[in-house]
């Protein structure tokens, strides 16, 4: 073998055999999960709050008798504007806490599980039934809505129920023709990077937290709503029975606690439409659209239900669940004046 071969075979062989060498710590590759999927069935094992205790309720009577009888086992958190906390008055005794803020303050409440109940109260009981669902999804089990908000517990604290029941409105376009379900589809796309169900519940929740007006995210107008009705997709949270009686025209009934389930109908919800969910007074569908978003789906409650759009069919039809100003706003006590120290 000549000079030149050898310097050859010198200078290429070293690099062909470190080019071959075998990898000794391969890199794998990220195993990909449906976040959505795995965020739904860690919500239906671990209480299922949508289909079983929403909307988790406490009525003016209740939670006045409750202070009255066992005032160290409730506890009170108002989420009202700071101004209207103090000039326009709270519950005494009621801690003032931004929305946005609702989870910290939680978890940084020590005896959070020593009350039997923690009560939210807004203006009309929807933003408190928005926090009230994202709390109990992460086991504040004890956390439950006013019913009305303040609005039920003295006319003088706040007038958005009175401005809510719509007797003047009178919309009267209602259907009884049934639509029916979508067919099943996907679950929405989550990317939250985690990859156990509490943790991307608690990135979405905190990721729906940190908007700049979190239930403003969820919240429509009815006639928002019924002015261009071809571009949502109208979920009825109503009883078969009610729905029958009327909807809104392409409306889809579905079953409280029963439909919005993986094992029933919920990929029928499209991921590519914007879902409007309405109920009787906007609670439970406040309730129900704070779910889903979680979920990833685009979704709104519609504010007030059918009581703002004609308060007077839904009696006319036999329809329970309005709200009567007459016996559903109270005179409880109230005070004014800056949060407790």
């Amino acid at each position: 073998m000549n000079m030149r071969k050898l310097f050859y075979l010198l200078l290429v062989l070293p690099i062909l055999f470190v080019g071959c060498k075998k990898d000794e710590n391969p890199t794998e590759p990220t195993q990909q999960i449906n976040e959505a999927q795995v965020l739904a069935e860690y919500l239906e094992a671990n209480g299922d709050y949508l289909n079983t205790a929403a909307p988790a309720i406490t009525t003016a009577d209740q939670l006045n008798t409750d202070l009255l009888t066992k005032p160290d086992k409730v506890h009170v958190i108002d989420i009202r504007s700071q101004t209207d906390y103090e000039t326009k008055g709270h519950i005494k005794g009621a801690v003032r806490v931004d929305l946005k803020n609702i989870v910290t303050y939680m978890k940084g409440l020590a005896n959070a599980t020593s009350y039997e109940k923690i009560v939210i109260a807004c203006y009309s009981g929807q933003t408190a039934a928005y926090a009230t669902a994202l709390l109990r999804l992460l086991g504040y089990n004890n956390v439950s809505s006013l019913k009305y908000g303040m609005s039920s517990w003295n006319a003088s604290c706040s007038s958005s129920w009175n401005q809510g029941s719509g007797n003047g409105n009178n919309y009267t376009n209602f259907v009884t023709t049934p639509t029916e379900k979508a067919a099943a589809g996907n679950l929405p796309t989550l990317n939250t990077g985690k990859t156990t169900g509490k943790e991307i519940l608690e990135a979405r929740i905190n990721t729906l937290l940190s908007s700049a007006d979190p239930f403003g995210d969820i919240k429509i107008a009815w006639n928002t709503v019924t002015g261009a009705l071809s571009n949502y997709y109208i979920v009825n949270y109503w009883g078969k029975t009610d729905y029958d009686k009327g909807h809104l025209p392409g409306a889809i009934q579905y079953t409280p606690k029963a439909d919005l389930k993986l094992s029933t109908y919920l990929k029928t919800l499209p991921t590519n439409k914007t879902i409007v969910v309405y109920c009787y007074t906007g609670q439970t569908s406040a309730n129900v659209a704070a779910v889903l978003k979680v979920l990833g789906y685009d979704v709104k409650s519609l504010l007030y239900g059918v009581n703002i759009m004609n308060y007077d069919w839904m009696k006319n039809n036999g329809i329970p669940s309005w709200f009567n100003p007459a016996t559903d706003i109270k005179t409880y006590s109230f005070v004014t004046g800056p949060n407790p120290q």
